[in-house]
């Protein structure tokens, strides 16, 4: 942040000058001093913590809204620099199983795909050249947002996915047979398919190393991520078709050959990942792995802040003017 006009910071001089004026009388109210009480009785004195409160908080609102024009008077001024990107990234789409195993609790103190989303989210929050895009899979797969540089976007649609969306089972030969078709034409330099799973293929009507064979055809990177431990795990989670409640626990163990062989068919890496450290490392390798080089120019851009310190000057200075007017019936 900075200000343009710096030299209207000397007007917050008035405020001390004020009060050395007032202490040494040269600038003071005109008062009569008007006694109130009974012959030879004590005078009558005010006496209201309350009211004395109020007055000195009415005090400090006016100074407030005094300090805050000053500062818009300096034009405070917030100055950003955004990437304009002239040439096309790497397209990456994301493969992410919502088959209910992934609401196992056994990655720290989350659930398999609390711990992929928070992975996914780390890794790409530097990363904003690449188009990302997600595919949804369990018992079926479906596209959620195809490749795009829009990073709230597909943030806000990995968030919103949720486990059981898509049913009972996870069909990944049709998870990766849809990225497959969504990257078939894309003129990216560099095209991949990451793969989140912690089961092994057991719906849908197209074999994984028949998906995997479309991938290396179509010269895409395949990554194959096998997500959660082994033994028994608890699990929680609410059907959201139906609304009812499943808890109870997972004997967990998914097909770590069967991924394996997977991600070799394609020619691609496999990368077993049984803690939320180990997943994010892993998604952080295929990040660097996949960079492409690009060019870019910086957009420069200016954000002006003079109009709210203004707004809420007066608006102090207004609820102050009616607390001592109107309130406290005081004259200014």
């Amino acid at each position: 942040m900075t200000f343009d006009n710096p030299v209207a910071f000397f007007l917050l001089l008035f405020i001390p000058l004020l009060y050395i004026l007032r202490y040494l009388k040269i600038f003071k109210k005109l008062s009569f001093n008007l006694s109130l009480g009974d012959w030879n009785g004590e005078n009558f004195k005010w006496n209201s913590p309350l009211r004395n409160v109020t007055s000195v908080t009415i005090r400090l609102m006016f100074a407030t809204s005094y300090i805050l024009a000053v500062f818009a008077c300096a034009n405070p001024v917030i100055h950003k620099q955004t990437k304009i990107y002239t040439s096309r990234g790497s397209d990456i789409l994301f493969v992410i199983d919502t088959s209910p195993s992934m609401a196992a609790r056994d990655m720290g103190n989350l659930t398999r795909l609390e711990a992929a989303k928070l992975s996914v989210k780390e890794v790409l929050k530097d990363n904003t050249g690449d188009s990302i895009g997600l595919v949804e899979m369990a018992k079926d797969a479906a596209i959620v947002v195809v490749p795009t540089i829009d990073r709230e976007r597909f943030f806000s649609s990995l968030d919103s996915l949720s486990v059981g969306e898509l049913g009972d089972g996870s069909a990944i030969g049709m998870g990766l047979s849809c990225a497959a078709l969504h990257l078939e034409h894309s003129s990216a330099e560099k095209k991949a398919v990451v793969l989140i799973t912690d089961g092994e293929n057991n719906a849908g009507t197209i074999h994984p190393l028949t998906a995997s064979r479309l991938l290396k055809e179509k010269n895409i990177s395949l990554y194959v991520f096998g997500l959660g431990t082994s033994g028994t795990a608890p699990l929680e989670y609410t059907d959201p078709k139906t609304g009812k409640i499943y808890s109870g626990y997972l004997s967990s163990s998914y097909n770590v050959k069967q991924l394996s062989s997977i991600a070799q068919e394609a020619d691609g890496k496999f990368f077993d990942t049984q803690t939320i450290s180990s997943l994010s490392q892993a998604l952080n390798n295929m990040s660097q792995n996949e960079k492409s080089t690009q060019s870019y120019h910086l957009k420069n851009q200016n954000i002006f802040l003079y109009h709210i310190l203004l707004y809420v000057s007066l608006l102090l200075f207004a609820a102050a003017w009616i607390l001592r007017r109107i309130i406290l019936r005081e004259v200014l």
